[in-house]
C-alpha cells in the first residue's frame, strides 16, 4: 500500500488526521501531511478509513508501493 494526498485540494477536514495520527498530519496552514507513505499492516486498515472519511477526497491509495 501507499498513500499520497493532492494537498492543493485539501480543505482543512482532519478527519484523516483524527482517524490515525500515526499516518496524517496536518501543517501550519491545516492541510494534510501524510507521514507515513507506506503504512505497516496494522495501520492499512485507518489509513482506508481516512482516505474513505476524507470530505474532500483528496488522499490516494495504491495497493503497491512502487505506483507512488
Amino acid at each position: 500500500m501507499h498513500i499520497s494526498a493532492d494537498r492543493e485540494s485539501c480543505i482543512s477536514g482532519g478527519r484523516c488526521m483524527a482517524t490515525t495520527s500515526e499516518v496524517f498530519d496536518q501543517d501550519d496552514e491545516g492541510l494534510v501531511v501524510v507521514r507515513t507513505p507506506v503504512p505497516s499492516p496494522d495501520q492499512e486498515e485507518r489509513a482506508r478509513k481516512a482516505a474513505y472519511l476524507c470530505p474532500a477526497g483528496v488522499i490516494r491509495i495504491t495497493e503497491d508501493p512502487s505506483q507512488g
